[in-house]
């Protein structure tokens, strides 16, 4: 079975589609398709849709079965939401969420097809073009491209507090082509954290601390810190079961929450020293964007929760919100009233507590189980590995609806997998091949796999 599980490697076309994709989730470049309805992370979806076709001998009726069941708790929460004059904007956030959801699912199943050498190398080399180009926009004039670039390509939210990042950082924060140094930061941090669980060398963790570093002098930013609290769920969930038992050691999940504790605790240190004038700007209620990134999600999210706990605000219902908003952040010591906002969707940037938002306690729970069996079905080898990685993603990006907050839970799950396959794999078996026909193609049926579970 090691020896079936080495072989499988992906072409060269599938490679660049991947190049593709990523690239277009670090970018998140929409193209409006109307006025309302906007094409998320384009390139990404275009990719994405040929990689799924690529995958179609992949795809199994229980993986579709278990997917058209999430869509219809997502549905059926919208009906259940309030005010129905909203139904047409959240109807729209629906299908933007199928979408991201789908072509997650074409990664997904394209990053089990791969040998991790191929997927390791895939995100260094990510990590690398965003380091040297940073270093570029910083020393070689890289910048002038960049900001000629991103006029072009973003239509609005484009970054432009650079006297508030020499005040916090010392110096301007590069932007590299994206929206915000958040967009770069968060990209590095996903592209880290996907090289360190596709790599099979025994210095990753090593690699892995000179990365954080490197990115923490290059691109500084709290979001980078979150590399450190991700760590302990790849020991804690998947390196148990990517063991064969007779090699398990005792005591090591406790082992592991006593590291965790200790790199939470050097989280805040290393926030409270290298980021001391932005932390210290938070612990006074000065930074608009730890607020709206982290403290005001919350308490719109709990007070959502008490006055509407059966369906939340439904899909996408910013603007059912606005005043419910307004009056919340009014309530926070942490809110200056002279920030403003002119759209709730504008100040409420953390997809985790957007769930909540969006669906209340009754629907977010029913959706939360939903999206859990699919991963459970298409071969998730711990569900809960798959939701820490995006809770802790979430506190650094907003757009539920959006493919980046899909692909970060089917990243979670695809490179568990292939590490629990390659390396365990009589847990993860191997996905065995149909042919080259899809069980989905037109005028055929779905066929059933002769496994209950494909992966």
């Amino acid at each position: 079975m090691m020896a079936i599980a080495e072989q499988r490697r992906l072409g060269g076309v599938d490679i660049l589609l991947l190049v593709i994709f990523f690239a277009g989730i670090y970018l998140g470049v929409a193209i409006p398709i109307t006025d309302r309805i906007p094409f998320p992370a384009a390139p990404s979806g275009l990719a994405g849709i040929v990689l799924l076709w690529r995958r179609r001998d992949r795809i199994t009726a229980q993986h579709v079965s278990a997917l058209f069941f999430v869509v219809a708790i997502y549905v059926a929460a919208i009906l259940s939401a309030t005010n129905l004059e909203f139904l047409g904007k959240r109807f729209t956030g629906l299908i933007q969420l199928v979408y991201s959801l789908v072509i997650s699912y074409a990664m997904f199943l394209t990053i089990l097809e791969a040998d991790r050498k191929q997927l390791s190398r895939l995100f260094f080399w990510f990590l690398i073009f965003i380091i040297v180009g940073c270093l570029l926009e910083q020393y070689a004039g890289l910048d002038k491209i960049s900001d000629a670039v991103r006029r072009q390509i973003y239509s609005s939210g484009v970054y432009d507090a650079d006297l508030r990042d020499q005040l916090l950082y010392g110096k301007i924060r590069p932007k590299l082509f994206t929206s915000e140094p958040s967009a770069v930061t968060f990209g590095y941090t996903l592209f880290l954290f996907g090289w360190f669980l596709a790599s099979t060398s025994r210095w990753k963790p090593l690699v892995y601390v000179g990365f954080l570093a490197a990115g923490l002098t290059v691109m500084p930013g709290p979001t980078l810190l979150l590399s450190l609290v991700i760590l302990p769920l790849y020991y804690f969930f998947i390196t148990p079961l990517a063991t064969p038992p007779h090699l398990r050691i005792p005591g090591y999940r406790a082992g592991i929450l006593i590291f965790g504790s200790i790199l939470l605790a050097v989280f805040l240190l290393l926030g409270t020293t290298i980021y001391a004038e932005r932390f210290s700007q938070i612990a006074t209620g000065q930074d608009p964007s730890f607020f709206y990134r982290v403290v005001g999600p919350a308490m719109v999210a709990f007070e959502v929760l008490k006055t509407y706990p059966w369906a939340g605000a439904g899909l996408t219902g910013e603007p059912f919100l606005g005043d419910l908003v307004a009056t919340t952040f009014m309530k926070s010591s942490m809110y200056s009233a002279a920030w403003g906002f002119s759209k709730a969707a504008e100040v409420l940037t953390n997809y985790f507590w957007l769930h909540w938002i969006y669906l209340g306690l009754v629907w977010g729970i029913a959706t939360l189980a939903a999206l859990s069996l699919w991963l459970r079905v298409i071969g998730a080898p711990s569900v809960l590995f798959c939701w820490g990685v995006w809770v802790i993603f979430g506190q650094a990006s907003g757009a539920y609806v959006g493919p980046k907050t899909w692909v970060v839970l089917l990243m979670a799950a695809g490179l568990g997998a292939l590490c629990c396959r390659t390396l365990a794999p009589n847990v993860v078996p191997l996905p065995q091949s149909r042919g080259p026909l899809s069980p989905l193609r037109l005028g055929g049926r779905l066929r059933q796999p002769g496994l209950a579970r494909h992966y």
